[in-house]
């Protein structure tokens, strides 16, 4: 197994911000609830104008990444050149992009797929092709499954329950529960216990 460290979308955060220095969104394992992480570079103006406008549900730089692997420039996707989506990404600034999209396993079915902008020039072949490497890479990675003292205290954590009221349940110290959810996120790879159990729910765990 490869070390966890060594296979988290935020290490290669550098990377990906120097490759796509407009902004970038990855998915990564994403099924039918979400991804099992994400990383948003893009800014916070055009995040709330995607998001307000509901665009994700129809961009056609998402559906790419749904029916094909690989990467491709977006001058090169005939479903987005000359749309409003187009338009909408230019007037942000981002003239130049690709896409990047990993496709799954019948053993692991889920996708892993990104959006990377530009505003000066083309992605280079070699680039969108390191970025297609890591996230490949980031992609196959064997998550690190929690222990079950620690899935205990984290489906407790996921139905509302205050870490006291978590404490009592298990018979445990405050500090206690706080170690076995840390651990938890941990070994989930999450940065927050939101976040894993979010994790943790979209593997089937909880």
């Amino acid at each position: 197994m490869e070390d966890r460290n060594d296979t988290m979308l935020s290490d290669f955060q550098s990377l990906f911000a120097e490759r796509a220095p407009a902004g970038c969104y990855i998915a990564l394992r994403a099924g039918f609830f979400a991804p099992e992480a994400e990383l948003n570079l893009f800014p916070a103006d055009w995040i709330n104008h995607y998001t307000f406008s509901g665009l994700a549900l129809a961009d056609p730089l998402l559906r790419w990444c749904q029916e094909n692997s690989g990467y491709a420039r977006w001058k090169d996707i005939d479903s987005f050149v000359g749309t409003d989506f187009m338009r909408d990404y230019r007037k942000f600034g981002f003239e130049f992009g690709s896409v990047v999209s990993i496709h799954g396993t019948e053993e692991m079915p889920k996708r892993s797929l990104g959006i990377f902008a530009r505003a000066d020039r083309e992605l280079h072949v070699s680039e969108m092709e390191e970025i297609e490497t890591v996230l490949s890479r980031i992609h196959a990675a064997e998550p690190e499954m929690p222990t079950e003292a620690q899935m205990q205290a984290l489906q407790l954590y996921s139905k509302g329950y205050l870490h006291k009221q978590v404490a009592h349940e298990l018979q445990l110290s405050v500090g206690g529960v706080k170690a076995r959810l840390r651990g938890a996120a941990d070994r989930l790879g999450a940065k927050t216990l939101r976040e894993a159990a979010s994790i943790a729910a979209s593997r089937g765990l909880l």
